[in-house]
């Protein structure tokens, strides 16, 4: 096999016919060769791959299906659910062929470099167990999927020829909770580097104070070589050159520079400021030997007792989101496109911070979180030595936990959006005298490696934390659930404060309602749906307004994470034991970004910018023609009037009689006849304020598209979300609409996916046809790398057809 990478040997040699390298990054993204196969001696130099399917890295093979419940069908007790009784679950982990060996291959060239010279190879991901080899040899493991690490591959380069990189991973049955993904699902890196050298994520920048009107920036950065300076350049956003400090003393193998910043921008949700700290290492006679470029925000953090949270001297609460890391018809592996659309859509809803549940964040979703505005909540495990499933992290926790912590922790200490650590979630470590001494060991290897945030523990038995001690030592106590303990746990643990670290799990469908409209709990279908009146959760959570009846009321209650932002691939609950069944139906918005009902609940609360106005059902209710029907109105104002086709159905105002009439305005007697729905909300003067309706829809007639971004770059990675959806003859929404459609893109483009999500869809995602789902789906348009116009062609039996015009630039 000749699989030359080109650009990189390129750049390589510009870089050592100079006489000025410094580190050099080189993403390893193309020509690689990847097989399913299990190949033992795939490692081998003269190993014949030609036949191996050409991908490109990040790359998730199992995404591409198909759906079977026997590709990890498990008989189990959920003990998180408190199930005693183990039952066959079909879709825990997304129905998708994640089990098993897949091998990637592919060849670079380096050419001859001095003595001294350093060579790592980085992974930011790999799913799971990976083994590396480099030119028949293997040259290092390593055990957690979701961890980053690098291997120094200096000794075993052969410089100036083709260099094999092969890469094993397996992926053991029964060693997840949901849908873990599979293969080199995030970035894979070659970074050079001279013997003079900054240590890979050694350096350290922190703000620790103001003085006077001055921030102080701090700044530690670890390097390898001897008799060398280091200078630091700040600059502001503009790239402008604000202070400068150079220094030659070193302590421990470290520079220490103190910056004071004038004036600063601090960086907060609402104004996320990013600066730029320029560090570059000189040799003795002058020669710039490193350099990096490290964004940075000054903001200041505080955790204090009946008080809560504050970020710069004002008090905030985590108006937050769990998020698993796969990005629905995409998988596992990291898109950028993909992340800012799901960032976009949280800030609209009000949302300023994530947790990262149960995983490591990637690189690219820090970056960002600082760009955009999130706080992050950054997660290590869900599991310790103690196991959930049967091949999970606890295989590899006391070999591994310190080496992930610690890259965790020094490959992210830099970005501002991160204000405090997690060591776990819902460990069965929680009892005993064991998991109180290991809750402590993580708790001290993340107060070593960064002592500026606090860390907390997803806690979901309580009462045994309060007994043990567990959750007395936690710098945060985090509960999962249990809001009929935050009263006793806040009274029993010294911290003075709880926070919300995993809420609500309230369950829904999009577009999908159930009669009669019921608080309920555990509630089953035939057609293995959830109801979107937002009043169903399983035995162990609850639904959104009980969290909110806590942060409101209790100023110790320093806010929220729920469960989730959005709807994610495997843990089907309440519907685990049921198939058709593969993805979940917790999320704010559904697997295809799209919102669902809950989400205007959470955004009448938390953007306090913009108003909402929402109602609920939809009007298409053909042979429930009087029948009660009711209607909910999620929003920002306190009272309106309904309307049904313009008679009053009287006026409603939030008040406190029960939570759900706290946060939503309900007319529960509504009965259906077609036609429209009117709300008329007013403000606090009782005026007029703002006005929202729904029709019935007639028969399907024309499709519709919409697109996230028509203009995007043309780098082979960048993607158009287009929202399909289907309106009858007046132009008005058919929410009941499941007509086939198939896609077709021309241009600078290729098709990537469609999704529609819901939940117990089949239909695999690359394929260019799928079902509407509640009248929407969502088409992928990727770009290729020449810029050019693209078109987006949408068609369905009996329907008008829709186009949309896009265009990919450099």
């Amino acid at each position: 096999m000749k699989l030359i990478f080109r650009s990189i040997l390129f750049l390589f040699l510009l870089i050592f016919l100079s006489g000025k390298m410094m580190s050099q990054t080189v993403v390893l993204k193309d020509n690689w060769r990847f097989s399913k196969e299990v190949k033992e001696d795939a490692f081998a130099v003269g190993f014949d791959a030609s036949k191996w399917d050409k991908v490109s890295v990040p790359h998730d093979w199992a995404i591409y299906g198909p759906f079977d419940k026997e590709w990890d069908k498990q008989v189990s007790a959920i003990e998180q659910n408190g199930e005693k009784i183990p039952t066959e679950k079909t879709g825990r982990t997304g129905s998708l062929p994640h089990i098993g060996t897949g091998w990637y291959r592919n060849t670079f060239t380096i050419p001859e470099f001095k003595k001294g010279k350093k060579a790592l190879l980085v992974f930011e991901g790999a799913m799971s167990e990976p083994q590396v080899f480099l030119n028949g040899k293997q040259i290092g493991k390593w055990g957690y999927g979701y961890s980053y690490f690098s291997i120094d591959i200096t000794n075993e380069l052969v410089v100036g020829k083709e260099n094999l990189l092969a890469v094993k991973l397996t992926n053991m049955p029964f060693s997840s909770r949901w849908y873990p993904g599979a293969g080199l699902y995030r970035k894979v890196s070659v970074v050079v580097s001279e013997e003079e050298r900054f240590a890979q994520w050694g350096t350290f920048i922190t703000t620790p104070d103001m003085k006077d009107n001055n921030a102080v920036v701090d700044i530690k950065a670890e390097f390898h070589g001897s008799n060398v300076s280091m200078e630091t350049q700040i600059k502001d956003a503009n790239n402008k050159v604000i202070a400068t400090q150079k220094n030659t003393e070193t302590k421990d193998g470290k520079f220490h520079q103190t910056i004071l910043v004038g004036k600063p921008n601090l960086w907060s949700p609402e104004t996320p400021y990013l600066y730029t700290a320029v560090t570059k290492l000189y040799a003795a006679d002058g020669t710039l030997k490193d350099e990096q470029n490290i964004k940075f925000g000054i903001r200041f953090i505080k955790y204090e007792p009946h008080v809560g949270f504050s970020l710069n001297g004002k008090i905030t609460k985590f108006k937050g989101v769990c998020l698993h890391h796969d990005l629905g018809p995409l998988g596992a592996a990291i898109n950028k496109a993909a992340l800012k659309r799901q960032l976009t859509i949280l800030k609209d809803l009000g949302c300023n911070a994530i947790r990262s549940s149960h995983n490591m964040p990637s690189f690219e979703q820090l970056e960002l979180a600082d760009e955009m505005g999130f706080m992050f909540l950054a997660e290590s495990f869900d599991e310790w030595a103690k196991p959930k499933v049967e091949n999970g992290y606890h295989r590899f926790f006391s070999e591994y936990a310190e080496k992930d912590i610690v890259n965790l922790v020094r490959a992210t200490r830099n970005h501002p959006c991160i204000v405090m650590w997690s060591s776990g979630n819902e460990v069965p470590d929680q009892w005993g005298a064991e998991g109180v001494k290991r809750a402590r060991w993580l708790q001290d290897i993340f107060h070593r490696e960064d002592p500026t945030r606090p860390v907390t523990v997803g806690m979901d038995q309580v009462k045994a934390t309060m007994e043990s001690g567990f959750g007395a030592l936690l710098d945060i106590p985090g509960l999962n659930y249990r809001v009929h303990l935050y009263e006793e746990a806040y009274k029993t643990f010294p911290q003075g404060f709880i926070l919300g670290s995993e809420t609500a799990s309230t369950v829904s469908s999009r577009g999908i309602y159930k009669f009669p409209v019921v608080k309920e709990k555990n509630k089953q279908y035939p057609d293995f749906q959830s109801s979107s009146y937002d009043l169903e959760a399983c035995s162990w959570s609850n639904v959104p307004d009980e969290d909110f009846v806590l942060q409101d009321d209790k100023p110790w209650v320093i806010g929220e994470f729920v469960w989730t932002g959005f709807d994610y691939l495997g843990e089907p609950t309440p519907y685990d034991e049921k198939w058709p069944s593969r993805s979940s139906y917790f999320g704010i918005s559904d697997l295809a970004g799209l919102p669902k009902d809950r989400f205007y609940l959470y955004r009448s609360r938390w953007n306090t910018k913009d108003k909402t106005l929402h109602i609920l059902p939809h009007w298409n209710w053909k042979g429930r023609e009087g029948e009660i029907t009711p209607v909910f109105v999620y929003t920002s104002y306190d009272s309106a009037e309904l309307f049904v086709n313009g008679k009053s159905m009287g006026v409603q105002k939030k008040n406190n009689s029960t939570p759900q009439n706290r946060y939503r305005l309900m007319w529960n007697d509504v009965k259906y006849e077609p036609g429209t729905v009117k709300v008329v909300a007013f403000d606090s003067n009782g005026k007029k304020a703002a006005e929202s309706e729904v029709k019935t829809a007639g028969d399907p007639y024309k499709i519709v598209l919409n697109a996230d971004r028509k203009t995007i770059k043309a780098d082979g990675e960048d993607i158009s979300f287009v929202t399909v959806s289907v309106v009858d003859k007046n132009g008005i929404p058919c929410p009941v609409a499941d007509n086939e459609l198939q896609f077709k893109v021309t241009g600078a483009a290729t098709y990537r996916a469609a999704c529609n999500g819901d939940a117990t869809s089949l239909e695999i995602f690359h394929q260019d046809h799928m079902k509407l789902f509640s009248g929407k789906l969502v088409v992928l348009v990727k770009t290729i790398e020449t810029a050019g116009a693209i078109q987006l062609e949408v068609t369905g039996k009996g329907l008008q057809k829709g186009k949309i015009n896009l265009k990919s630039e450099r």
